[in-house]
Parts: C-alpha cells; sequence; structure tokens
C-alpha cells in the first residue's frame, strides 16, 4: 500500500479545501486534538474526545457526533498501513459565517481529519534539553485549559530558538510564573514531592498531564497543583515535560542548569507503560 500522507477529510469529503469563510481560518474559532495512532487504532481515544466536547461546550460551539467521527477516523485509517504509528490531527471549527466577530449560533461545526507520519522524536529516556522562552503567555480564565485553535502565542515562542538539541521552550505567564511547554505540560519534583503549574489563568491542560496526576495519585506521589516560580524550577531535583505523543520527557538541560534523571521520573514513565497496556479505548 502506497499513499502519500498527510491525507485528510473536511466534512466526511476529501476534498481536502476549508471554506474561505470558516471562522477557523478567519478567526482561529475552534478546537483541535492531536492523538497517537498505533497499530490498534487512536490512542486515549475517549479522553480526547471528552476534551474536544469540553472545548466545544465552552466555546459555544455545537457539539460533534462521536459516531460520524469514529467513522471518518476508521476511512482514514483504512487507507494506510497497520504496521506503523500516525499522528491525527481532528478539528472542529464554529464553521461558515459572515464577516464580524459575534458567531451564527445557527452555524454548523466543521469537521477537520488530518492522518500524518510519526515524527522522529527522541526517546527521551536520556533527558532532553530545553529553554527558556521570552514571549509571555496572556492570562484568560474564560479560555484556561481548552485546547482552542488560537496557538500565535507557542508558534511565536517556538520561533525563538533553531538548535536542533533543544527540544522544548518553557513558557511563563504575564506574572511571571511557569506554566508549561510550548507543546507539553511541565511537572518538576522537589524533595520527593511532584508539583505542575495551576492552568486556571492560562495553558492547556494536556491528556497526559491527567494521566500523570492520575498515576502519580495512586501510587501515592501526593501530586501539587499550584503556582510554580522561575526559582523553584531552577531549584528542582526532577523536571520533566510530557504530552500525548511523546509520553514523558526528562529535561536534563534547561540553558545552563542541569538536572538528573531521577528516581520519580524514571518510575513514572514505568508506570505509563503499564498504564498504557491497560487503557487502549479505541475498540471498547
Amino acid at each position: 500500500m502506497n499513499i502519500q500522507l498527510p491525507v485528510s477529510l473536511v466534512n466526511g469529503s476529501d476534498t481536502g479545501c476549508v471554506d474561505t469563510a470558516d471562522r477557523g481560518l478567519a478567526y482561529g474559532d475552534g478546537v483541535f486534538e492531536t492523538i497517537a495512532v498505533d497499530a490498534t487504532g487512536p490512542r486515549y481515544w475517549n479522553r480526547h474526545m471528552a476534551r474536544l466536547q469540553s472545548g466545544c461546550h465552552r466555546l459555544g460551539i455545537a457539539a460533534v457526533d462521536e459516531t460520524v467521527l469514529r467513522k471518518e477516523c476508521d476511512n482514514l485509517l483504512e487507507r494506510v498501513p497497520k504496521d506503523r504509528d500516525y499522528v491525527l490531527k481532528i478539528i472542529v471549527t464554529r464553521g461558515v459565517g459572515g464577516r464580524g466577530y459575534r458567531p451564527d449560533t445557527s452555524a454548523t461545526p466543521t469537521r477537520i481529519l488530518q492522518l500524518h507520519d510519526w515524527p522522529e522524536l527522541p526517546s527521551g529516556s536520556n533527558g532532553i534539553r530545553a529553554t527558556l522562552c521570552s514571549l509571555r503567555l496572556g492570562n484568560n480564565p474564560q479560555l484556561a485549559g481548552i485546547k482552542h485553535l488560537n496557538r500565535l502565542e507557542q508558534v511565536l515562542a517556538r520561533a525563538e530558538w533553531s538548535d536542533p538539541d533543544i527540544r522544548e521552550g518553557l513558557m511563563l505567564d504575564q506574572r511571571g510564573r511557569v506554566i508549561e511547554g510550548t507543546m507539553s505540560n511541565l511537572f518538576l519534583v522537589k524533595n520527593s514531592v511532584l508539583h505542575t503549574p495551576d492552568l486556571t489563568r492560562c495553558g492547556v491542560a494536556g491528556i497526559m498531564r491527567n494521566i500523570v496526576l492520575e498515576i502519580a495519585q495512586k501510587q501515592d506521589y501526593a501530586p501539587r497543583v499550584s503556582d510554580i516560580t522561575l526559582n523553584e524550577v531552577f531549584m528542582a531535583d526532577e523536571l520533566f515535560v510530557c504530552n500525548s505523543l511523546i509520553g514523558i520527557w526528562p529535561v536534563t538541560g534547561l540553558d545552563s542548569n542541569r538536572y538528573p534523571v531521577g528516581p520519580v521520573t524514571t518510575a513514572l514513565q514505568k508506570y505509563l507503560q503499564v498504564f498504557d497496556d491497560d487503557k487502549h479505548e479505541w475498540r471498547s
């Protein structure tokens, strides 16, 4: 089977074209999910769907029929070899609307599905280098946690470095609180206690972040969600980032600061492997 990736569907059609009046294009008015796909299907499907629907609800976008999304995902997956991993991106916009910011409450959401090759990613077992970004995230509690389409802050932050050995950049908010990576959530360990930033003002509540918090709670690490200062990051015993594609990446270097791949991070990586084996939801 020889097919050129990416392949995409727009509202179930192979057209690959989006209406120029779509509000997702004009205003970033929508949400998206980036999902890892293996031989058995999309991973953490139920979690991704729950966040997608929650994001639509918070933005006032009509709910999307999950049965329709499943059929369209199956359509794409039937076209590619099953012995490889892929990245599935699902975008839902408010749909086609007229000029102006006021949303049309009768608009029909647009569904865009894209299937991409799996990217070349380091295993992360030996840790990665990261850098601090100068761009600051704006605080907006009404959008906090949502994986909405307005990603210009992340785009500009990622443009700050070109060194291929630096795999991630950490972002702060306007008051200097550490929030997240450009594409990941952040955890630190101090005195064997696990900490992650509060995301009620800004940032994306990642699927893997929630999974790590669940695992940590079950393993009696008593994770703490709170404001985190830059000094606390510098003084951490361990540092790692996570998302649904990379899993857990230990951070061994943050600019001139160095960190070991510590015992808590290593244990969470192992627990995640077991959790992965038990949590494939596509065919459930």
